[in-house]
């Protein structure tokens, strides 16, 4: 804003005393202040608003006159409550260095002033950011020009000092501005993503506000258009618009402010800002066609038993668009996950593919696309992705690094859990790696299989991965619910029972003498006991049971038992 449009605002109670021939200056800013030297807060352009307590005597006006101008500032206005008139001294001294002056009433607070400059400043700016966001928008429309949603990130930083980032549903951090400071920690953005599913799930309106420790973020939803489902034959417009089906791949955008008390025209411009935002996830969905048909053509030839001389033809296709610039063969690990819904109304394929697409993002790629080294299929609720690994080892017995399963949903188990709300459930299964065709059919039933095993476990977010295939864990799960709970209830029952009644702890001494092997010496230490005293307990959990905890058999039936109570 100008300076002449401060003395036509009859309502600040603004006088000039000097520089009527400045009032074109620009404004771009207020500081109150009765520092003798308050140069270090001031960055050029600013109003300020001082009560004169750091004047003296009149030698003071001209020093603090010289360094508001070195300063940049635009105008200096003078208190009247604190000395009456503005002394003669400071006009004088403003009026040498070109600085206009105002002198403020006495019944005018500075916070009236300050309020009333910097909403005539934000308006302003963010009117200007609008113009470019719009701008931007429509190039981004036409392709991938403009330079991404970062570049508007910055502008909200520069203009509105507003920091910025847009986050995946998962809470992977995809785009923020460059000169803001360091991005929130990974955990913060997994709380942010959490509350924002939450939000949706709930039905909630956004902008959704968090508070994390004293720092409050404002949540926009990003809601792309062209990875959404269309309403087609025989599907109405309201089960195309199921929240369901994007819940898990829409991104959001984080501010770190709070919007509750913001005005329309600044809500306006960031839901401008999200639709430029959607337009990039379209495109970055767009791009990823390529890298999904050349995973269904693999996965359709591994499926249907094609020779293996064929699908290693099909990978070495594959290999340059999924790791540009390695020059290696790469060896290969299968992932499967499959998302359902209860009452089957949306379908999990697609879900299950964006969100593949996303947990599966390597931290450590570099360029403009960190998935295009990613390919994911999908049929009916199932995904399937192939995922190639540079050759790493010459011995390929399933040792070479790769992707666990656990390491996999460690980050994301909140996010998705809140998305999944008490209707959804993912379950995920990881093969080993393979180094040849020839492997890859064994690989995808081994990730089925070890998905299976995630099913078959508690919870919304569940996964197994190759290892377990090898263990006891394997079988446990598809014991019948009935007869697990008769061979648990037969053994610890009455261990349990008895426990309640004399609080003996009978049940953790048996799971620590088991852990130790049966040592009584590791296993007494372990629980701060005489070694007398355990062999006592031990003594009394045969008793109540008729097994003999030195006999293989007995030992391996409580293992299970208690495995699978």
């Amino acid at each position: 804003m100008r300076l002449r449009a401060l003395l036509d605002t009859d309502a600040l109670g603004l006088r000039l005393l000097g520089g009527e021939g400045e009032l074109d200056r620009t404004v771009r800013g207020v500081m109150t202040t009765d520092l003798r030297d308050p140069s270090r807060y001031l960055s050029g352009g600013e109003l300020v608003l001082t009560g004169l307590a750091w004047r003296r005597d009149a030698a003071d006006s001209e020093p603090f006159v010289r360094i508001l101008v070195q300063a940049g500032v635009s105008a200096l206005a003078a208190g009247e409550a604190e000395l009456g008139n503005v002394p003669d001294d400071l006009v004088v001294a403003c009026a040498r260095h070109r600085l206009p002056l105002f002198a403020v009433h006495e019944s005018v607070a500075f916070a009236t002033i300050t309020e009333h400059v910097v909403r005539q400043v934000s308006g302003e700016r963010a009117g200007d950011l609008a113009a470019v966001v719009d701008r931007h928008r429509r190039m981004m429309t036409s392709g991938p020009a403009g330079g991404g949603p970062d570049v508007v990130l910055d502008l909200l930083g520069s203009d509105l000092d507003l920091r910025a980032w847009v986050l995946s549903p998962a809470g992977r951090l995809i785009a923020g501005p460059k000169a803001a400071g360091p991005a929130p920690a990974a955990e913060v953005c997994a709380r942010l993503a959490a509350e924002h599913l939450a939000a949706v799930r709930g039905g909630r309106q956004g902008p959704h506000r968090l508070t994390l420790g004293s720092t409050v973020y404002s949540l926009f939803p990003v809601r792309g258009w062209g990875h959404r489902p269309a309403a087609g034959a025989g599907r109405s417009p309201q089960a195309a618009r199921d929240v369901r089906e994007t819940v898990l791949s829409d991104w959001l955008l984080a501010v770190e402010a709070d919007a509750g008390d913001w005005p329309g025209e600044r809500l306006d411009l960031l839901q401008g800002v999200t639709q430029l935002i959607a337009v990039e996830r379209d495109r970055r969905d767009a791009a990823r066609t390529v890298r999904r048909r050349l995973a269904q053509e693999v996965l359709e030839l591994v499926q249907t038993g094609a020779a293996p001389a064929e699908i290693a033809a099909r990978l070495r296709v594959a290999a340059p668009v999924l790791l540009p610039g390695l020059g290696a063969a790469p060896h290969w690990q299968v992932v499967v996950a499959r998302v359902e819904w209860q009452g089957g109304e949306v379908e999990g394929g697609p879900v299950a593919q964006s969100l593949l697409e996303e947990i599966l993002v390597d931290p450590r790629a570099t360029g403009p696309e960190p998935s295009d080294r990613i390919a994911v299929a999908h049929t009916g609720d199932e995904a399937v992705a192939l995922v190639p690994l540079p050759a790493v080892s010459a011995e390929h017995d399933g040792s070479e690094a790769g992707i666990l399963a656990d390491a996999l949903l460690e980050s994301v188990r909140d996010p998705l859990s809140a998305g999944l709300d008490d209707d959804g459930r993912v379950t995920l299964g990881v093969s080993a790696a393979v180094h040849s065709a020839e492997g890859l059919r064994g690989a995808l039933e081994e990730a089925r299989h070890a998905r299976r095993v995630a099913a078959a476990r508690p919870g919304r977010v569940c996964a197994a991965g190759h290892q377990e295939l090898a263990s006891h864990v394997l079988l446990l799960p598809f014991v019948p619910d009935d007869v697990r709970r008769a061979f648990t209830a037969r053994l610890l029952d009455p261990l349990r029972e008895y426990d309640r009644r004399h609080r003996a702890e009978l049940i953790p001494t048996l799971e620590a003498f088991l852990d130790c092997d049966g040592s009584w010496t590791r296993c007494a230490t372990r629980l701060h006991l005489h070694v007398n005293t355990l062999r006592y307990r031990v003594g009394r959990i045969e008793q109540l049971t008729g097994r003999d905890l030195s006999r293989l058999e007995d030992k391996l039936d409580f293992f299970l038992a208690l495995r699978m109570s």
